[in-house]
């Protein structure tokens, strides 16, 4: 897991904070207050103090302060892109001039299951929770910026470490909440099928095999195929395949390893076969990918081109990856 931002807003009464949509999911969580969160396209979310909100990637939302009227949309609306300040590898962005009636703590991440597969890549609409003060998730969120601002040796690591704890009191809460947001974590529940797809991420280039990856999960061949696709999405093979692209990606973006040994790194046996797989899931050669991939400064660990969406077959797959 990475964290691309962390930002603070405060929205005094009758406000309305407007944030455009950025590119990785975000995690906002209500410290005081109370008002909503209002995504385009989805019924708004009540906001009150301990509130989770997963916001999508690149979805644009707003926060209104209690008070906000629709008539006063034009002088009381305020563009988070216009007055965001940067001080101690924090955002703040204020909405308002008087005390602010909602504070939330929010941050932009990356989440990998195994290094791979992103648990919140697909995600359409918000996740909504409600914690509680003795989750003691606002101490968390508050200790990870006080990381931050103390610029002290560690500090980014221990702020990151804290903000991952975060990420874990959801997915535990995904293991007994009604919500259908946590189908998305049924990997997770299921402890045969999980050990499988560790084995797979650990090392995508290992010879793995339906029956070899069945063995891993104690299931004959047939019940672990039906298991896997049922809970994953995809059969296994299709994954494993997309494990290896992803891997050979980030070894080809380094620019550190020669693509022969990116070859054998992802468990093909010619670089003809592999070329091909990998013009399947990027559209381009190993070589072609490697001069377009350097990333811009800032840019996440692991990013992908826009055209590639991480751990999602383009092709069918085959017992070889």
């Amino acid at each position: 897991m990475s964290f691309v931002a962390l930002t603070e807003c405060l929205v005094s009464e009758g406000f309305c904070l407007e944030m455009g949509g950025v590119d990785a999911p975000g995690i906002h969580y209500n410290i005081q207050g109370s008002g909503k969160l209002v995504i385009k396209g989805c019924a708004p979310v009540e906001l009150k103090p301990h509130t989770l909100v997963i916001v999508p990637s690149n979805a644009p939302f707003r926060i209104e302060a209690d008070g906000f009227h629709r008539g006063l949309q034009n002088r009381r609306t305020v563009d988070g892109l216009l007055v965001a300040v940067s001080k101690d590898s924090v955002n703040y962005i204020v909405a308002g001039d008087g005390d602010p009636e909602v504070i939330l703590i929010c941050g932009f991440f990356d989440a990998c299951y195994g290094s791979a597969v992103d648990l919140f890549s697909t995600l359409t609409t918000p996740i909504v929770e409600q914690f509680s003060e003795a989750d003691r998730l606002d101490t968390t969120l508050k200790n990870a910026i006080a990381e931050l601002v103390t610029q002290e040796v560690g500090s980014g690591a221990m702020s990151s470490a804290l903000l991952k704890l975060v990420i874990v009191h959801i997915l535990r809460r995904s293991l007994y909440s009604n919500n259908t947001w946590v189908e998305r974590f049924s990997l997770l529940r299921d402890p045969q099928i999980a050990r499988a797809f560790a084995e797979m991420a650990s090392n995508p280039g290992a010879p793995h095999t339906v029956n070899s990856l069945a063995q891993s999960a104690y299931l004959g061949r047939s019940a672990f195929m039906a298991r896997f696709t049922e809970i994953v999405g995809q059969p296994p093979m299709n994954v494993l395949r997309d494990l290896r692209m992803r891997q050979a990606a980030e070894q080809l973006q380094t620019g550190q390893v020669p693509i022969e040994q990116v070859v054998r790194n992802t468990g093909y046996e010619s670089r003809s076969s592999f070329a091909r797989a990998f013009r399947k899931a990027f559209g381009m050669d190993p070589s072609e990918y490697r001069a377009a991939s350097a990333k811009p400064k800032g840019a996440p660990t692991g990013a992908m081109p826009d055209h590639v969406t991480a751990c999602r077959p383009t092709a069918s797959g085959s017992s070889r990856g």
